[in-house]
């Protein structure tokens, strides 16, 4: 029992004595200095900061220069239109997601060159096609094509249209210098000169020909010109000589009488009191 006693008395010292040594490092003053840590970088890391910060302000203004000389040169302007020069060529290429090409415009010195499917030229106003091409047809969507070159159009294979028509105050004309002119037309053929004359003219033969049906001529008046006058055979000459002694009182010529060779061919023979086609037939032999 006294030995326990003891060790609580001893411990409640032990207890007493931390107690007070703790009490009096509180009371104390203190009397160090706080320490300071300078936060910032020095030395070379520094001096390495500012030679980046400069090395970029130099780049920027650089960059600066460079897209001012550029502008320049290429004289781009808010009001006037972006120009593209090059000593040789400039094209300008389309490429979809894929990176593949899908259409090419090059500007040469020799040519302007599209390369593409379908190739369109529209209006600034109501985006009306005026030109456009791919590899089925061209299609020219302006209201007159004008083609003004001294030998005009040259078509390699036939040219499809309901209608040609000239110039106002302008005369059309269909020339074949070399070869012929055919015109072609399953239901008929149809000429008209409205307020002037047709004209046929040909250097050999003039053909009129209806295989089923007639010809037909309906005009006030008809004239066939340059036919050849037939001559009365030696026995008619002699009748007619006796019978019209004066010749020199004898009236011109001024009636005459139209006649058709077997062969078809027309000419004249002088008329009478009857019909002189038979005593004129000599110039049916030469037919």
């Amino acid at each position: 029992m006294d030995r326990s006693a003891n060790l609580d008395t001893e411990e409640l010292k032990m207890t007493r004595e931390q107690y007070i040594l703790a009490t009096q490092q509180n009371s104390l003053p203190r009397t160090e200095h706080p320490q300071f840590y300078p936060v910032g970088i020095y030395g070379w890391r520094k001096r390495c900061l500012y030679f980046f910060v400069l090395l970029l302000l130099v780049t920027m203004i650089v960059n600066l220069a460079m897209t001012i000389w550029i502008l320049k040169v290429m004289n781009f302007t808010v009001d006037s239109p972006l120009v593209l020069q090059s000593d040789r060529n400039v094209t300008v290429n389309a490429r979809n997601h894929m990176g593949q090409l899908t259409g090419q415009l090059t500007v040469g010195a020799d040519a302007v060159e599209a390369q593409c499917k379908r190739f369109e030229v529209r209006a600034s106003e109501g985006g009306k096609v005026f030109f456009s091409a791919d590899e089925d047809e061209i299609v020219i969507g302006a209201d007159r094509l004008k083609v003004t070159g001294t030998e005009g159009a040259v078509f390699g294979h036939s040219v499809e249209t309901p209608h040609i028509r000239a110039e106002p105050s302008q005369d059309l004309k269909l020339e074949s210098p070399t070869r012929s002119l055919v015109m072609e037309a399953p239901r008929g053929v149809q000429v008209n000169a409205a307020a002037g004359d047709l004209k046929a003219t040909c250097r050999k033969e003039l053909h009129l020909q209806s295989t089923e049906g007639e010809i037909f001529l309906n005009a006030d008046t008809i004239r066939l010109g340059n036919l050849p006058v037939g001559s009365f055979s030696s026995s008619s000459s002699s009748s007619s000589s006796s019978s019209s002694s004066p010749s020199s009182s004898a009236p011109r010529q001024t009636i005459y009488e139209l006649c058709v060779c077997p062969s078809g061919k027309l000419y004249l023979s002088p008329a009478g009191a009857s019909s002189t086609c038979q005593s004129s037939s000599n110039i049916c032999l030469w037919s």
